[in-house]
Parts: structure tokens; C-alpha cells; sequence
């Protein structure tokens, strides 16, 4: 059989998934490393498996009807992307925001299944979520929508089938009102949803994971070039959860964040955010709900209106907003400003274009799919305490998701190195794909 080139692959994906641009973009991604290594091994070759692992085993979309506080009636289109049960139960969260369409979540939903394999916990890939955009509705109007939206969802999901969990617009709030109505319809107490309150089967660190795990993983990578975090100058983007923590971490760790931004733009603090300025963070935003324009009013720093803060001069830089944030050019000035690591809070957030420029300059680059993965894992030990009817101490929570990074970076360490030089995506990409793709030959072409 004839080696299978990217840009064959490539025109079959794109011709089966018309106009899915962050699809295409993130099968590419992991083409570009992992078919060579199939091309070695012929029994993935034969079998298909990546070509298999593209297709989702199943996609569900439904209407979900509501009626705002004006007594109008209000349409949302939602979605179920069940990407890969070869580890597990489908595992990944559910995204409420206006920009959510099929080849969003597809994306998404593809990352899930690499990034839960590298977590070394059995637990297949999925996403979700609507076109329901949560901000300026009233906790009335939200529930109203989440429990029309659960009222569907919950044929499809289970305890051993799929289990979502929050997302971007998906808080809390989000997951209470879903967890409530699932236990309504069901009349049953059961781990379907993780992300959920700390008194009614939470997981201690839930919250912190992502920007924990991802200051994990990026320690990590620095301690393989001999270097560490602290002292270092971090810019950081997005302004919510995973940047939230990103900063609280990287703090403890001795290094200094001096950046957050919003839809609106970016503040640049350079005395750095300290432990009261990031408390005056997570009132502003998860409380209030403001702007974070708001936090250079009060400690008289700089604001760059619609700007990212890629150009503001650091060792480290941890984007935790968004897919595509850092294009070619961000990426050029980062290099060219003296970055030396990379770690991926959100999914997906550096174009092709800007992870070449990382690549080329051979500095730490982690991407999402391995730093952001504590995350899903710490969900993935809220399953386990579900399971067992048991909670564990912050402490033993932290040190299972501090292992776990550790774990996942050794694996990309393992399949990643190129002399002195680690090449994290391709590490990434064939750890996550060589899991899978034997737990799939195992169970046959189903």
C-alpha cells in the first residue's frame, strides 16, 4: 500500500466537511505529524485508523426552545459531537457562545479525544454545547434555556456513556441548572455532568485545573532546557477561569504575570498581578461580569483598546482566551521580544502559521491539546469520586493533577525528540493517536 500524503487526506476531509474551517485546521495539524509514523507502522495504515478517528461515531443536533423573562419565545440550536468511545465514556465540556457550529465543535470535539488519551484516564473525546450566549441574560432566563437544553440532551448521556462538562459560557451556574433537571427527568443522583458544586459532588481544584495544569506542563518543559519559572516576566490573555489560575500558579512558582485582556482589549501591569489584584480579578469577572478595562482604571495601568497582549515584551506566554489568538505575526514579535516558552491554556489558539514560527525559533512550545489537558483530567478524577461515592483533599487532588502533567509531558518527551530539541506537537499528537489507535485495533472495525 502506497504511502498516504497529507494533501490526499486532506482533500477527503475537507470534501466530506464542506466550510468547517477550525475542523480542517486541527485534523491538518495532527496529519502533519502523525501520518508519517503511519506510515512506518502499516497496521494503522490498513485499518484507517486516522481516517476513523476523523469521522465521529455520532452527531447529534436538536432545537432548544425557551421563553425569555418578556414572555417571548427564544430558539437556540444545540449540539452533541461524540468523537471516540475507544478509552471510555465520551468526556468533554459544553461551549455556550454565539460563534458555536458544527465544525467549531467538531474541532473541539477531535482535540478531546488526543488530549483525554494523554491523561493516561479511560476516557473517550466529545464536545458540545449551543449558540446561546449566557452574558446579559438573567440567572431566570439561563436556567430557563439550560433546562430546555438538558430536557434533550439527557437521552444521550450517561454515567458510563457521556459525561460533559463545562466549557466557555458554561459555569457553575450553567452546570447546577442542567444537573438539576437531568435529576429531574431521571430521578437519579448520578455523575452525568463534571464542574459540578463542591457539596453535591464537585471535585476540590476543579475550577483551578486548567491554569494549573498548564503552569505544570510549562514548568516542565523549561526543567528539560535546565530553567524554571521563576523570575520570569508571563504575559497571559482572556481574563476568566484558566487565566485566572494561570496567574495565581505561575505566582506561587516565583514568576510574575503582567497581562490579561477581554473581547474589549488588554491590560499591561508591569508591577505584575499580585495575590490582591488577582482577588479584585475574580470579583470583577465572576461576580460582576465586567470589563477588565475596569481593572486599569483602578490600579492606573496601561489599556490597549482591541489589542492582544502578544506584543508586550516576556520570557513566557500563556494564551487562555481562544482558538487562533497568536497569528504569524504575534508569534514573530514574541520570538523576536525574547519569549522562550509557550503553554496553551485554550484549545487551539496559535494559527499553522504561528506554530511554525515557535518551531522554527526552537523554543518551548506546549500545545493545548497536552498543556491544557488538567483540565478534562481533574474531571476525569471528579468521575472517580463519583464512582466511588468519595471526595479526596485538595491536596491529594493537586498532587494526582501535578503527576498527571508530568505524565503527559513525558509522553510528548518520548515521541517528540529530535536531538536536544523536543517538537511537543508532533509528541503530542502521536502520544495521543498511538492510545487510541490500539485500543481501536483491539476492539475491531466497529
Amino acid at each position: 500500500m502506497a504511502d498516504l500524503t497529507v494533501k490526499e487526506f486532506m482533500q477527503e476531509i475537507i470534501a466530506k466537511n464542506p466550510g468547517e474551517t477550525e475542523f480542517h485546521q486541527a485534523v491538518q495539524e495532527v496529519a502533519e505529524s502523525v501520518l508519517p509514523f503511519i506510515n512506518k507502522n502499516p497496521k494503522y495504515r490498513e485499518t484507517k485508523i486516522l481516517e476513523r478517528i476523523a469521522e465521529p461515531e455520532r452527531v447529534i443536533m436538536f432545537r432548544v426552545p425557551w421563553i425569555d423573562d418578556k414572555g417571548e419565545v427564544q430558539i437556540n440550536r444545540g449540539f452533541r459531537i461524540e468523537m471516540n468511545s475507544a478509552l471510555g465514556p465520551y468526556k468533554g465540556g459544553l461551549r455556550l457562545h454565539p460563534t458555536v457550529y458544527l465544525g467549531l465543535l467538531k474541532f473541539l470535539a477531535f482535540e478531546q479525544v488526543f488530549k483525554n488519551s494523554l491523561t493516561t484516564l479511560p476516557m473517550g473525546g466529545g464536545k458540545g454545547g449551543s449558540d446561546f450566549n449566557p452574558k446579559s441574560k438573567t440567572d431566570n432566563e439561563v436556567m430557563k434555556f439550560c433546562q430546555s437544553f438538558m430536557t434533550e440532551l439527557f437521552r444521550h448521556i450517561g454515567p458510563n456513556t457521556d459525561v460533559p462538562a463545562g466549557d466557555i459560557g458554561t459555569g457553575a451556574r450553567e452546570i447546577g441548572f442542567m444537573f438539576g433537571q437531568y435529576k429531574r427527568i431521571r430521578n437519579e443522583f448520578t455523575g452525568i455532568l463534571t464542574g459540578k458544586g463542591l457539596n453535591w459532588g464537585g471535585s476540590l481544584v476543579r475550577p483551578e485545573a486548567t491554569g494549573y495544569g498548564c503552569v505544570y506542563f510549562t514548568q516542565a518543559m523549561l526543567k528539560a532546557v535546565g530553567d524554571s519559572l521563576k523570575g520570569k516576566t508571563c504575559t497571559v490573555s482572556g481574563s476568566g477561569n484558566v487565566a485566572q489560575y494561570t496567574i495565581e500558579k505561575v505566582t506561587q512558582l516565583g514568576g510574575k504575570c503582567v497581562t490579561l485582556s477581554d473581547s474589549g482589549g488588554t491590560v499591561h501591569d508591569p508591577d505584575g498581578i499580585s495575590e490582591e489584584k488577582l482577588a479584585y480579578i475574580m470579583e470583577l469577572k465572576n461576580v460582576k461580569r465586567g470589563r477588565i478595562k475596569e481593572y486599569a482604571e483602578k490600579y492606573n495601568c496601561k489599556y490597549f483598546e482591541g489589542k492582544n497582549p502578544w506584543g508586550v515584551k516576556c520570557d513566557v506566554a500563556f494564551p487562555s482566551a481562544t482558538q487562533n489568538e497568536i497569528n504569524e505575526a504575534d508569534a514573530k514579535e514574541l520570538v523576536k521580544n525574547g519569549c522562550i516558552a509557550v503553554g496553551e491554556g485554550a484549545n487551539m489558539p496559535t494559527t499553522p502559521e504561528g506554530v511554525k514560527v515557535f518551531q522554527d525559533a526552537k523554543i518551548c512550545y506546549g500545545p493545548g491539546k497536552a498543556a491544557n489537558a488538567g483540565g478534562v483530567a481533574t474531571s476525569g478524577l471528579e468521575m472517580s469520586q463519583n464512582s466511588l461515592r468519595l471526595s479526596w483533599s485538595r491536596e491529594e487532588v493537586d498532587k494526582k493533577l501535578h503527576d498527571i502533567m508530568l505524565a503527559i509531558h513525558e509522553q510528548c518527551a518520548k515521541y517528540g525528540k529530535e536531538g536536544k530539541y523536543i517538537d511537543y506537537v508532533k509528541g503530542a499528537n502521536i502520544a495521543g493517536f498511538v492510545k487510541v489507535a490500539d485500543a481501536m485495533l483491539d476492539q475491531g472495525v466497529v
